[in-house]
């Protein structure tokens, strides 16, 4: 019973949302604070993982600091630029393919980093 009820909510929700006036900017709304709450969440890992990690950071050479730096600033890049990328097929492709690179490189870094 308790899946009819949840059913019924949601359903009940995307209801308004696409027949009541005003209903679409509120989902836009919503769908910009989800994204900036997840962004935000985002950041907090990184962040989180930068202050346990700050020993192996430090050891690292500089090479390997700025290949890693900038694989990471490469993916904040594509964050911001995916709305605009997604709209043509090259965007997209390039998208994919920088996306690749950064971990590529990020992936690269780590098993030097823990090589012997």
């Amino acid at each position: 019973m308790q899946h009819v009820r949840n059913f019924a909510i949601v359903f009940a929700l995307a209801a308004a949302i696409a027949f009541l006036p005003g209903g679409g900017n509120a989902a836009e709304t919503l769908l910009a604070i989800l994204g900036m709450a997840f962004l935000a969440v985002l950041a907090w890992f990184v962040y989180t993982l930068s202050r346990e990690r700050q020993l192996t950071l430090a050891a690292l050479s500089d090479r390997q600091r700025a290949i890693l730096y900038g694989a990471i600033g490469l993916i904040v890049v594509l964050i911001a630029w995916a709305a605009q990328a997604f709209e043509t097929d090259g965007g997209t492709l390039a998208w994919i393919l920088l996306l690749a690179v950064a971990i590529v490189a990020i992936w690269r870094t780590w098993v030097e980093v823990n090589s012997y």
